[in-house]
């Protein structure tokens, strides 16, 4: 799954977000309401997708890259346009921009809902992912924005805590609802959501706007930053069927790289940068988004590929595949107070070199189930061992991020690391599916010498490569011969996710490494905000 419950620093950009407002006393409950349903349809479908995509792939007729941009789409738009998404509702409003975000990412659901195509869905999850950079800091403001220091702590755990339920439920509920019902609901469960949201947005949210309210706005490094990562993820993902050598994919490529260099040569020249290339000065905030960057590329890369493993290859249901990462959730809700409690007792620089040390151990896990693994013994110890090391991190890379910089910089910083796991989770499942892609086909090869196929069996089988373990057989093979290829087809995607969850595991270790070098090395920075 792409995005398993909150990113980092979620809760640092309520805590330091805006002054409170003066909000009156009768509406906060229903402010806080309105923020926990309105980020909990960004959470849902951050990972219900992935469960419902291979019903999408088999439904709509699409390969399996296709079925990453399902996904893509809408990561990429939420990564690159979330910071100019924050300083929109401060520049027009908060509550406007939130009730602005909520409407588009409905509107957008029910398209997806609608799409004849999975050119359709794409486009309509493109414009999903432009209203979840409005609502998604939208949310996180009106909490800063209408609860003051005394009462934003205690404001903040509501909604963690309701965050933690929604990512628990959440995939469990997509895939009841992709095996009992359709993968549309997976979307159009998003309607009756939005509509309360607005509802009591119009009725009881009051609005609020940023200190400098007439700052303006960062329009060219957020469409330099789009292309920039549009650019580099697409010629990524399309490489693997059109080849390096294609126009289209040298093209992109370019414009990525070049739209990536401009991007940096702006902010660094501009007076109002979406993203201040200053806060990188600090070692320690640099060195926790380095971090960052690494290991939410392992996790959002990585288990995007474990729904379409059990589901695909294993034969387990939606459902059963929405509920395999709950022990991992679990995990991460139980231990968050006890890592913050570790922050306070030994810094946060150990507890970043272990955390990451122990997922890494949890992605190498992954690696060790064949096909017709049980869940029990094949790949529960991982998502143990994995929600184990993430949780040991995730307090400490928060406070790292904070005390780097001054109280006044501080949610920005937050909401920068915020973005940088976005943009790795983007960024990796481009880059992992190339990697799939070859050792699928490497694999597949090997079996079919192995079993001696016929060329025509071969070529018939080089056409679905694409659709990976969704390949269909040629037809008129029945009986053994054809139970004999579908190994063949299930043991090349396993073999592609054996290699994804070792370079998580590589990934994890250099995360590790580079808190070892470049976080403060007294280990004392004490906590301020968790």
């Amino acid at each position: 799954m792409s995005q398993i419950g909150k990113p980092p620093c979620d809760d640092a950009v309520i805590a330091m977000g805006a002054r409170s407002t003066g909000c009156p006393p009768a509406a906060k409950p229903w402010v806080l309401v309105a923020a926990i349903i309105g980020s909990s349809m960004a959470f849902v479908d951050g990972t219900v997708v992935n469960v419902a995509l291979p019903a999408i792939q088999r439904e709509l007729d699409a390969d399996a890259f296709q079925a990453q941009w399902v996904v893509e789409s809408y990561a990429l738009f939420l990564a690159a346009l979330l910071l100019v998404g924050g300083a929109m509702g401060d520049r027009f409003g908060r509550r406007k921009v939130f009730a602005l975000g909520v409407a588009i990412f409905a509107g957008a659901s029910v398209a997806c809902a609608l799409a004849a195509d999975v050119q359709q869905l794409i486009v309509a999850r493109a414009v999903q992912g432009v209203g979840g950079a409005l609502l998604v800091p939208g949310s996180l403001a009106l909490i800063s924005a209408n609860f003051d220091e005394k009462e934003r702590g205690k404001a903040i755990g509501t909604w963690s805590g309701f965050s933690g339920i929604t990512a628990a439920v959440g995939p469990v509920l997509g895939g009841f609802l992709v095996d009992h019902y359709s993968w549309i609901w997976a979307f159009l469960v998003n309607v009756p959501l939005a509509i309360v949201v607005l509802t009591i947005t119009a009725w009881h949210v009051p609005e609020s706007h940023g200190g400098e309210s007439s700052q303006p706005l960062d329009w060219l490094g957020a469409a330099l930053a789009t292309l920039a990562l549009g650019g580099v993820v697409y010629a990524f993902i399309e490489a693997p069927s059109q080849g390096w050598g294609a126009g289209a994919v040298l093209g992109a490529l370019a414009i990525g790289i070049a739209a990536g260099i401009g991007f940096v040569l702006w902010e660094m020249r501009t007076r109002y940068p979406m993203l201040p290339l200053a806060l990188f000065r600090n070692g320690d905030f640099s060195g926790a988004n380095l971090l960052t960057l690494l290991l939410y590329a392992a996790l959002g890369g990585g288990l995007y590929f474990f729904p379409l493993n059990l589901i695909q290859v294993q034969g387990y249901s939606a459902t059963a595949a929405g509920a395999a990462l709950l022990p991992f959730i679990l995990i991460l809700f139980a231990l968050s107070r006890w890592a913050g409690q570790l922050v306070d007792k030994v810094g946060a620089r150990l507890p970043l070199v272990v955390g990451p040390s122990v997922a890494a151990a949890g992605f190498a896990l992954f690696a060790v189930p064949g096909t017709g693994a049980s869940y029990w013994t094949g790949f529960f110890p991982a998502v143990v061992v994995l929600g184990l090391g993430m949780a040991i991190t995730i307090a400490p890379l928060t406070t790292t991020v904070m005390n780097a910089v001054g109280t006044e910089a501080a949610g920005i910083a937050s909401g920068v690391n915020n973005a940088v796991s976005r943009v790795a989770a983007v960024l990796a499942i481009a880059v992992f599916g190339l990697l799939m892609a070859w050792a699928f086909d490497a694999r597949l090869d090997a079996g079919l010498r192995q079993l001696a196929a016929p060329p025509e069996v071969v070529q018939f089988l080089a056409g679905q490569r694409a659709r990976l373990a969704e390949a269909a057989l040629p037809p008129g093979i029945e009986g053994a011969a054809a139970e004999a290829l579908r190994e063949q087809v299930r043991a090349a995607y396993v073999s592609g996710f054996r290699w994804i969850m070792l370079a998580s595991a590589g990934l994890g270790l250099l995360s590790a490494f580079s808190a070892w070098v470049s976080i403060g090395k007294d280990g004392r920075a004490r906590a301020t905000a968790r």
